[in-house]
This record gives C-alpha cells, sequence and structure tokens, in this order.
C-alpha cells in the first residue's frame, strides 16, 4: 500500500487547491460544445442524433483516456500528466475554432475530449496528498471541479452571441494553455512520485496496477458512476438544446437555467464527500440512487391530453410538468447526481489504495462513457418516438437497475457475511470481494 509520508497540511492545500483550478478550467473546456454544438447545428443542419454525436465525441475521447491516464500518473506522477493533458486539449480546442464542416469537427472534438481526462489524473495524484479517513472529503472538494460546466452555461452563449463561436473556442483554448503553464509551476510532486525519483520507492507493475478490473465489484461502482456522473455530463449537454425545443427559450436563457442544474451537480460533491466519511458510502449511495429513482419517473412523463367522457360533455385537460417545476427538479436531481459521484470515489481509494489510478480510471471512464453515449441515445430517441421526454426515460430505467443491482450485491454480501464499507474505517477483507 503506498502510504502517505507526512506532509504538512500547507502542501496537501496547495495540492487540492491548484488541481481543483485545474479541473475546473478542464471541465468547461470538456463541456463547451453543449453551447457552442447548438449553434454549429443550427448552422450546419445537423438532426437531433448528429447533434448528439458531436456533443458526445469529446466526452468519448476524455473517458477512454482515463484509464491510461490513471496508470501514467501512478508511474509519473500527477504533475507531469495533468500539465501534458491541459495542453493538448488547449490546442485541439484552438483548431477547433477553424474547422468550418461536420466531420473535421468531430476530429477536432475528439482532442477537446482530453481535457476531460483531468479527472483521473486529480484523483490519482489527490489521494496521494492525504490520509484515508480524509479522502473522502478531499476528493468532494476536488470534483467541485464540475462547476467548469457552469462557467461555460453562464459565459459561453453570451461570448459565442456576441462574437462567433469560433471566438468562444479561442477563448476557452487561451484560458486552458494558461491555466497549464501556472500549474506546472505552481504543483509540486506527490510524496509517491518524489520517493520513485529519489530511488527509495519503485512504481508499480503493470499487471498489478490492471489486476484489480477484474473484479465485478469496481464495474459496479463503474455503473454507478455511469449514472451519477455520466447522466450529470449528458445533461449538461443536452438540456440547453432541450429547453431551446421544449419550452422556446434563447440559447442565452437556456445556458443560464441549465447552470443551475450543473451548479447543483457540482457544489454539493463536497458535502456528498464529507457524508460519505461521515456514515459512509453505502448510505448516500441508497440516497442518492432512490431519489433519482423518483426524480426521473417524474420527469419523464410527457405532457399529454386527456378527454374524459362526462355526462353532459367531454371534459378536457392536460397533464404535464411546467416549467418552474421541471428547473426545480433537475436541480434537485443533479444535487443528488453531485452525492453519489462523491461516494463512489470514496469507495476507490478505501478498496484499492495502490491502484487509484487504474480503477479510478476506469469507473471514470465508464462513467464518462455516459456522457458520451446518452446524449445520442437522447437523440436517437426523439428521432424514434418524437417525445421529448424519452430521454428521462432512459434515465429511469438506468437508474432503477443500478439501485437494484447496489441492493442485491449488498444483500449477497450480507449472507456471506462480507461487510461492506460502513464508515470511514478500511476493511481490508474488501479488497478480494467480487460482489
Amino acid at each position: 500500500m503506498h502510504a502517505v509520508t507526512a506532509v504538512s497540511p500547507r502542501e496537501q492545500r496547495r495540492a487540492l487547491w491548484i488541481s481543483t483550478i485545474a479541473f475546473t478550467v478542464c471541465f468547461a473546456v470538456w463541456t463547451i460544445f453543449s453551447i457552442i454544438g447548438v449553434r454549429i447545428a443550427k448552422d450546419l443542419g445537423l438532426s437531433d442524433t448528429q447533434f448528439g454525436l458531436l456533443v458526445g465525441t469529446p466526452i468519448l475521447s476524455g473517458a477512454i483516456t482515463r484509464v491510461g491516464l490513471g496508470i501514467w500518473t501512478d508511474r509519473y506522477g500527477g504533475r507531469l500528466v495533468q500539465t501534458i493533458v491541459m495542453l493538448a486539449a488547449g490546442i485541439s480546442t484552438l483548431l477547433l475554432s477553424t474547422t468550418t464542416s461536420y466531420l473535421p469537427m468531430l476530429a477536432a472534438a475528439l482532442g477537446v475530449g482530453i481535457a476531460g481526462g483531468s479527472f483521473a489524473v486529480g484523483v490519482a495524484y489527490i489521494s496521494r496528498w492525504y490520509p484515508t479517513e480524509s479522502q473522502g472529503t478531499a476528493l468532494g472538494l476536488f470534483g467541485l471541479g464540475n462547476v467548469g460546466a457552469s462557467l461555460t452555461h453562464f459565459a459561453a452563449p453570451y461570448v459565442m452571441v456576441a462574437f462567433g463561436w469560433p471566438v468562444a473556442a479561442r477563448i476557452w483554448a487561451g484560458v486552458l494553455m494558461v491555466t497549464a503553464l501556472v500549474y506546472w509551476f505552481v504543483a509540486r510532486e506527490d510524496p509517491v512520485t518524489a520517493a520513485q525519483r529519489a530511488g527509495t520507492a519503485r512504481p508499480s507493475s503493470l499487471a498489478k496496477a490492471l489486476a484489480p478490473l477484474r473484479k465485478l465489484q469496481v464495474w459496479r461502482f463503474s455503473l454507478y458512476y455511469f449514472f451519477t456522473f455520466g447522466a450529470f455530463v449528458a445533461l449538461s449537454l443536452w438540456l440547453p438544446r432541450y429547453y431551446v425545443g421544449v419550452y422556446g427559450l434563447s440559447i442565452e436563457t437556456a445556458g443560464l437555467v441549465v447552470t443551475a442544474f450543473s451548479l447543483a451537480g457540482s457544489v454539493f460533491r463536497a458535502f456528498g464527500g464529507w457524508l460519505s466519511d461521515r456514515h459512509g458510502a453505502r448510505s448516500v449511495m441508497y440516497l442518492s440512487l432512490i431519489a433519482a429513482v423518483i426524480i426521473t419517473f417524474i420527469i419523464s412523463y410527457p405532457e399529454t391530453d386527456y378527454v374524459v367522457h362526462g355526462i353532459e360533455g367531454d371534459i378536457r385537460f392536460t397533464m404535464g410538468i411546467g416549467f418552474v417545476p421541471f428547473v426545480m427538479l433537475t436541480v434537485v436531481l443533479g444535487f443528488f447526481m453531485s452525492l453519489g459521484s462523491a461516494a463512489v470515489y470514496k469507495h476507490i481509494p478505501v478498496y484499492y489504495p495502490d491502484n487509484v489510478g487504474s480503477v479510478g480510471g476506469l469507473v471514470g471512464m465508464i462513467g464518462a462513457l455516459g456522457g458520451f453515449v446518452l446524449p445520442i441515445a437522447f437523440g436517437f430517441m426523439n428521432d424514434l418516438l418524437n417525445v421529448w421526454t424519452s430521454c428521462f426515460m432512459l434515465l429511469f430505467s438506468l437508474v432503477a437497475t443500478a439501485l437494484i443491482w447496489m441492493h442485491a450485491a449488498i444483500r449477497i454480501m450480507e449472507r456471506r457475511k462480507i461487510p461492506e464499507l460502513r464508515g470511514p474505517k478500511y476493511l481490508p477483507e474488501l479488497e478480494e470481494t467480487t460482489a
């Protein structure tokens, strides 16, 4: 196990705040297509499926790079890997601003998506600065970087309307590359990487790093994150178009409204981490998934006109979710998603302290894949069913499956007398479970 060597609280705080700032900027760039994609779709006359593919492509590359980036962080340190990630994504975003047709945009979007891999780097880097009993809170604070989506939803529409989407892309690229330079000079090598460079410790072999990925438990955590994070990203990308299509909002107003959802899905990750440290990740996951099942069921109901043939004539009425209740429900949904995301990542450094990079990378990859797959599925279901709320029907099915699997797995472990994480203490036997 990689023990956290003695480091001062000041060094811990430095690692946490510079990593959170870097992740915030990366997340802002990673989700930029949620805004500029609406204008691009209008300019190019894209279908909903094509739009879903466009906004999902950077999420795909951000997902598939996470395992590799997590492993590289375990071996080479977060300071170097994070800087490279930001520079590569910044250059790709700059190149995006020069494209004028659909296929080159998809190619550039793959490079932009590298920014999404920064999460796996940050998780592995931050975990090495904090002891087990504090990692939930620390990683929850780091997860506040999701607020980068809110910054994009708030600012990008005004920049795009005033100057055009290419200028917005150039500004976001410039901020990211400047942040990369600041990060390189402010961040310090984590204690484990410093020991490896000094020759007093050796990095884990690739085979050892990948060994935990054979466990079913890791894939169960990945499904949780597919919803709590992947669906959060997917809705951050999809909701601007949803508000424009369903409620007739302007893109500026839609971006502002989605900011509330993005904030709720971001700022409470720290609270979710604290709750997981205090009361256990299992309890927080139950709370998150049960609440999400209820909310997605309610908002999946399409607006429907009814006719009741009464005694003295027909009685007509409409059932559906109005604008204000819908906004409120999505904000509450974002809140519970943020709690669940933090709870998932509380498990990883506790169960797999030597493999945070690889396990965290895989879980992050599967979760981020949700941000790629779901917008495409949303668009496809719109084209197929012609019902706007079909996206929430899909999310209800997804979160209900995750809840059922979690409860079934826990009941199996209880019958086998295998405890799962209930509090901040490390339970060694959990590393060997496959449930």
